[in-house]
């Protein structure tokens, strides 16, 4: 494919539930052995890529929507009794090692470079990490990358405090370009044109208290994202950047668990990766 020998790269938007749009465009993907050697991915774009990278096709599906069903992973509950509102030890230790089986082995054996961002919670910067071999430490960081603010914990990564990366970089592009990606293709999960309406408030000292740079980075995430999502659109225009998005207006939330929505939105992300497929003759 000539796109992705011009050292393309793959950037993948999170969004929490809204991230089955992206498990489609992935499954497609993998259907017709489109491969990047440079991915770099948010949230739950990172959970997402962990499969894409292991070449486990309908893995991410099958969590996202099957074991949602199944174990109630996402609720109030968690959120109350274990600190976050997705259930933590469900997600990165039974799963992965358990229940929906992750083949490290074949993660690691992929020779494309995989980073996934988190906020340091010290510098309120991005930072863009990978893991191929420690187990413990590659479920750390996309425990961190996927660990929404006010509705999960801190997890430590290398003794740093960190949290979702969508806080400060939601859509990557400019790191993928910076590791010397020109072209890239962006995975988003929102409609184009989409803008947040909500608006950015000053974060009170109770919360974060400790983190005053974390503070200040979440009192400007509407407008980060805001400006990163014109970016993205201009890039567009200019044909630097190819967008894989939802054609319309999401009804998938954040924390949705509606299996039909779900499954309405991972098959309008297979529908889009397959015609990403079919117009890029891969």
């Amino acid at each position: 494919m000539e796109l992705l020998e011009r050292n393309t790269g793959l950037v993948l938007e999170g969004g929490g539930m809204r991230g089955v749009f992206t498990s489609g465009v992935l499954d497609a993907f993998m259907k017709h052995h489109v491969e990047f050697p440079y991915v770099v991915a948010v949230s739950a774009g990172a959970c997402n890529g962990m499969s894409y990278i292991s070449r486990q096709p309908r893995r991410a599906r099958f969590s996202n929507i099957d074991l949602l069903q199944k174990y109630g992973y996402l609720s109030l509950r968690n959120l109350l009794v274990k600190g976050s509102i997705f259930d933590p030890e469900l997600l990165y230790e039974r799963f992965p090692n358990d229940i929906l089986p992750f083949d490290y082995d074949a993660f690691g054996r992929n020779p494309a470079t995989f980073e996934m961002v988190t906020t340091n919670c010290l510098t309120g910067l991005a930072e863009y990490l990978t893991e191929r071999t420690d187990r413990r430490r590659m479920m750390a960081i996309v425990k961190a990358s996927s660990s929404l603010p006010y509705v999960a914990q801190i997890t430590p990564v290398d003794g740093i405090p960190m949290l979702d990366g969508g806080i400060v970089d939601s859509i990557p592009v400019q790191r993928s370009i910076a590791t010397g990606h020109p072209v890239n293709v962006v995975v988003m999960t929102r409609n184009r044109g989409y803008r947040s309406t909500e608006g950015d408030h000053k974060v009170p000292r109770f919360l974060y208290g400790e983190y005053p740079r974390l503070r200040v980075a979440l009192s400007h995430r509407v407008e980060v994202y805001n400006r990163q999502l014109e970016m993205v659109e201009r890039m567009e225009q200019w044909g630097d950047v190819i967008v894989i998005r939802p054609q319309k207006p999401m009804e998938v939330g954040r924390v949705c668990r509606d299996p039909e929505k779900l499954e309405r939105l991972y098959q309008e992300g297979y529908q889009e990766g397959e015609k990403f497929c079919l117009n890029y003759k891969v």
